[in-house]
């Protein structure tokens, strides 16, 4: 009995995400070669392509898997409470992007942001941030911890640029600075945020 050629299609790309995902879990986003993931796959590089626009493309669908997993668990606690919690809270997200520039680099590619080469999963993982984001901070408005002069959606949006900021600056100084991305950002969402007086 023969699978169907659909069937057959979902799990070869799925074993060559798994393959990614152990290679990268041992050598980093940069480490990872599209010949180390087709030997260990037992497939041929045509194949991989066939799936997977080029390397890029793999680390893209990895990454944007890997962000919207951070963003399940920002969703699943509570809203914070004010600016330092929010800060909290979007520090695993830093800590992730921050591990390696390619992941970074990739996310700005594929998000839209640049109008390079779009990714479903990657955008849809900023819009994500952004309606999350806008969530905590009605709740934050209507507490009366931030500013209420601007929109949320507005206060969101800004909130994910100083996120891609941040890590732009951490990236160019090659981290030779020792204040670590969150709390650069906490500097900038307390300005951002505050109340006027």
């Amino acid at each position: 009995m023969t699978r169907a050629p659909q069937k057959r299609r979902l799990e070869t790309r799925a074993r060559l995400q798994e393959v990614a995902a152990t290679i990268v879990q041992e050598q980093g986003y940069s480490g990872l070669r599209v010949e180390d993931v087709v030997a260990r796959a037992g497939v041929a590089k045509g194949t991989l392509f066939s799936h997977f626009k080029d390397k890029d493309g793999l680390l893209a669908v990895l990454i944007g898997d890997e962000v919207m997993r951070l963003l399940d668990g920002m969703e699943a606690g509570d809203p914070p409470q004010d600016a330092d919690e929010l800060t909290a809270r979007l520090a695993p997200h830093l800590d992730y992007v921050g591990q390696d520039r390619v992941i970074f680099d990739l996310l700005l590619r594929y998000s839209g942001t640049t109008a390079a080469e779009p990714d479903e999963v990657v955008t849809a993982s900023f819009i994500r941030q952004v309606t999350l984001l806008t969530r905590w901070l009605q709740v934050l408005q209507t507490a009366g911890q931030i500013r209420q002069d601007q929109q949320p959606e507005l206060l969101a949006e800004g909130i994910q640029a100083f996120l891609n900021h941040v890590l732009g600056v951490w990236f160019c100084m090659e981290h030779d600075d020792e204040t670590p991305p969150a709390r650069a950002l906490a500097s900038y969402l307390k300005a951002w945020l505050q109340p006027a007086p």
